[in-house]
């Protein structure tokens, strides 16, 4: 069970939920599991489950390592949470699900179970909420916003904000990195 933890405040109609998915820093990452969290109508909660556990349950709906971020769905789990990203949209413009959405399950494994690699060569997973963030030098937030549904229907709305403790703007702006790193801020709410 990952070591880190997770911590939501409200404010106004979104919960803010700082994920510690440090897994164990960058040359111990490998060696260290995901952070299993599951939205609430009371914020996020970490679900004190084991990598292994993950692909038979239910009570997860993402995952984060690192910068990555799986959904129980598809690869990544068994339930059936689904994510949609709006590439131009406004996040505190969204008030209510946006109709005609398609929505897809993590799929980075093939039929004969070979791995989707990332489009960035980095070895790891094509998880399907990759969009939240870019690399030139340092790892900058996109702030695009994913609807995700959960297996019970409801969605939530939901964008990464930050992916290092300290250091996050200058980042975005200037391509330095931050310190902190895998220190997620994730802004969310119930549509």
């Amino acid at each position: 069970v990952a070591a880190g933890s997770t911590s939501s405040t409200q404010e106004g109609n979104n919960w803010v939920t700082d994920v510690d998915a440090t897994a164990g820093g960058y040359m111990n990452a490998a060696d260290n599991p995901w952070i299993y969290i599951r939205f609430t109508e009371t914020g996020a909660e970490k679900v004190e489950i084991n990598d292994n556990e993950s692909l038979e349950s239910m009570d997860w709906h993402l995952a984060a390592h690192r910068f990555k971020l799986r959904l129980n769905s598809g690869s990544g789990g068994p339930s059936c949470v689904n994510a949609a990203v709006l590439l131009e949209g406004d996040y505190d413009a969204i008030t209510q699900t946006p109709e005609n959405l398609t929505y897809y399950q993590d799929s980075f494994y093939t039929s004969d179970c070979s791995l989707v690699g990332d489009s960035y060569g980095m070895g790891t997973p094509q998880v399907f909420m990759s969009n939240w963030w870019t690399y030139s030098g340092c790892v900058a937030t996109t702030l695009v916003p994913f609807i995700i549904q959960l297996e019970d229907g409801k969605t939530i709305k939901l964008r990464v904000e930050e992916f290092y403790e300290e250091g996050q703007d200058t980042c975005n702006n200037t391509d330095a990195m931050g310190s902190g790193s895998a220190n997620l801020k994730l802004r969310w709410s119930f549509l």
